[in-house]
């Protein structure tokens, strides 16, 4: 299994340089995971999009089929009382968002306390620095 962003999901339903890497990946046979809120992000990101001009409103919709879809095939960790522990410890030790810690507190709990044995998939920088200096094992832009 290995735990998955939504930095790293976008580009799953919008064309992106790193798409086609992460698609083969999200194929992989060994699961996708993701934070409870994960597909909110998701959908934050793609309205974003769109009221930016970047994707017309067709786009956004047709984006929004592919999140449901993907959705039905990964793997939700729930919000529970350890991922906020967790999650205030991390905004303590690095440079996160709220958002980004909770989904780094999935992904501890997840992984059951050991890091290495769970590779994150994440585009984001902050994330994945945090991620590392965990302990986790990283999929980045630069290994796509």
């Amino acid at each position: 299994m290995r735990s998955w962003d939504a930095s790293a999901i976008v580009p799953l339903l919008v064309a992106e340089e790193t798409s086609g890497p992460l698609e083969a990946l999200f194929g992989d046979p060994l699961g996708v995971a993701v934070w409870w809120a994960t597909e909110v992000e998701c959908a934050s990101a793609l309205t974003r999009l769109e009221r930016m001009g970047s994707l017309t409103a067709s786009e956004t919709t047709q984006s929004f089929h592919c999140l449901h879809e993907l959705a039905t095939a990964w793997h939700v960790i729930d919000p529970v009382e350890s991922i906020r522990r967790s999650a205030r410890r991390f905004l303590r030790v690095h440079d996160l968002r709220a958002v980004d810690a909770l989904q780094l507190a999935a992904a501890f709990l997840a992984c059951e306390g050991r890091p290495g044995s769970l590779e994150v998939v994440c585009l984001d920088h902050r994330l994945a620095r945090a991620a590392e200096r965990e302990g986790f094992k990283l999929l980045q832009r630069e290994d796509l």
